[in-house]
């Protein structure tokens, strides 16, 4: 649905117009994956999906939501009554902002909401995130809040850690809020210091491509909150506030500190190296030689294979293909055990790749992958 659909519909469910519609864009991750809760860097970009959400206050209190993704009809809670795990379905996301929001001190009094999205679910593109935001940053602007996107973004985190229960880092939300078009944003999640890097693919002929593998993954998962302890304990064990703070050239002195405590050794190295593969591709791309990233993702990937151990057939086998064909570079994206991977080629490349991409899942009985391009695109942003 574009803007106009969206606020069309709002009126048919709330019989009066929106006071306003916005979006909220998904995002892919270029580089720097499970760095972003140990204080590390990361370098997101928008992509052109997108939540969209026709929003109007309310004032007694009462908070109606409604998806055209989701069957059943509108949503009724009371904000008196949300609380972090009294959810268990879609609505979690943009209650728990609203949950937060209030919890902060922010005088948000209810609201009439219904949301599209054209984000994929359970791929590894922020789903989840592009909800919360597009939430936050319409309650913010009806509400006259006055909160910097930074800052929305941290409200955001706050919702799907405590209130849905998913123990994400803050890259998510702050891509999809705080990203630029044409660019990917260098962002240090300690500080939440933000550098936009100009991305600009097409000029050079090349292009980004998404293969979502159809496997879902859910972050409120067990595994990924045992990755984040694992490397909570690899921080205490060395005695640091958290893994950013182990030098790339210290690793090694590091890793023997740990002893025979063998999967946290792997945990610590993945994201101290996965630091250095993010300072890397910034220092490429600034340089004007983007060619040159795809062998710092592809060993990015090989990390997140066999150290952080959150790859799947079904991505591993989108990697081998792409880098069998003539792709510069690949690697899986996102939080893991599914979801997408990402491939960079050379434009006249992509319809081979694509294809041979294809005939590998259906040699493997794989369920067909959906291949699209990323373009660095806008982040939240009001529409109507």
């Amino acid at each position: 649905m574009g803007a106009q659909q969206v606020a069309e519909r709002f009126a048919e469910l709330y019989g009066a117009e929106p006071e306003g519609v916005w979006a909220a864009p998904g995002r892919v991750n270029l580089i720097g994956e499970h760095t972003d809760y140990n204080d590390g860097f990361v370098m997101p970009f928008a992509l052109p999906h997108r939540a969209i959400a026709a929003v109007s206050r309310r004032t007694d209190g009462v908070l109606r939501l409604h998806s055209a993704d989701v069957e059943g009809g509108v949503a009724e809670l009371s904000l008196d009554d949300l609380a972090p795990g009294g959810d268990d379905d879609w609505t979690s996301y943009p209650a728990g902002v609203v949950w937060a929001l209030r919890d902060a001190g922010h005088g948000v009094s209810g609201a009439d909401v219904h949301l599209s999205s054209t984000v994929p679910t359970g791929a590894g593109l922020s789903s989840s995130a592009s909800l919360e935001v597009v939430i936050a940053l319409a309650l913010n602007d009806l509400h006259d809040l006055g909160l910097p996107r930074w800052k929305l973004a941290r409200l955001c985190q706050r919702a799907e850690n405590v209130y849905v229960g998913a123990p994400t880092g803050i890259m998510d939300q702050t891509a999809s809020a705080c990203c630029e078009q044409g660019h990917a944003l260098f962002l240090d999640t300690r500080d939440l210091s933000q550098q936009q890097i100009p991305f600009d693919l097409a000029a050079e002929g090349l292009r980004l491509l998404v293969v979502d593998t159809q496997v879902k993954h859910a972050h409120s998962g067990g595994e990924y909150g045992k990755r984040r302890a694992g490397c909570e304990k690899g921080a205490a064990l060395l005695g640091v506030d958290a893994l950013r703070d182990i030098p790339y050239d210290g690793l090694d002195a590091a890793l023997a500190r740990l002893g025979d405590e063998e999967e946290v050794v792997r945990l610590v190295r993945h994201v101290v190296t996965e630091d250095r593969r993010v300072e890397r591709v910034v220092e490429l791309l600034r340089a004007g030689e983007t060619r040159a990233i795809g062998p710092v993702l592809t060993e990015g990937h090989v990390s997140l294979r066999d150290d952080f151990r959150i790859s799947c057939p079904e991505l591993d086998l989108v990697v081998d293909t792409a880098l069998a064909n003539g792709a510069l570079g690949a690697r899986m994206t996102g939080g893991g055990f599914g979801g997408s991977a990402i491939v960079l080629a050379g434009t006249a490349d992509v319809d081979t790749l694509t294809k041979a991409i294809e005939e590998a899942f259906a040699a493997a009985a794989f369920t067909s992958p959906r291949v699209f391009e990323a373009v660095p695109s806008a982040g939240a942003r009001r529409v109507v």
